[in-house]
């Protein structure tokens, strides 16, 4: 619940205060968004499933964003930053759905 009131918690304070994003950061940004929206799912059916951990998310959280954006930063130095991209965006995608899934088999047993 902590991690549910800390996402919106920072949605509403980036609302209001807008910051601004340093340009060489920009292409990194979307990457971080979708790794930590999977291990806020991750931790949302974690918890469902009566198994989560407060360590095991916090470290989830912060490896998926960093390891995310190493990969996108890797690709744009080899010059294929655009196709890891969008593998990272396409395996993250499939972990947030199945996540997603599992959640909604547990909440509406269907």
């Amino acid at each position: 619940m902590i991690a549910v009131i800390g996402l919106a918690l920072g949605v509403v304070v980036g609302l209001f205060v807008q910051p601004d994003i340093p340009a060489s950061l920009v292409a990194y940004l979307p990457i971080a968004i979708v790794a930590a929206l999977d291990a806020v799912f991750g931790g949302v059916r974690a918890m469902l499933d009566g198994i989560f951990s407060d360590k095991v998310f916090v470290v989830s959280f912060l490896s998926n964003v960093v390891v995310a954006a190493l990969i996108v930063f890797l690709g744009d130095q080899l010059g294929v930053g655009s196709q890891l991209s969008t593998g990272v965006i396409v395996v993250l995608g499939i972990r947030i759905f199945s996540n997603v899934a599992a959640i909604r088999r547990h909440l509406f047993r269907a």
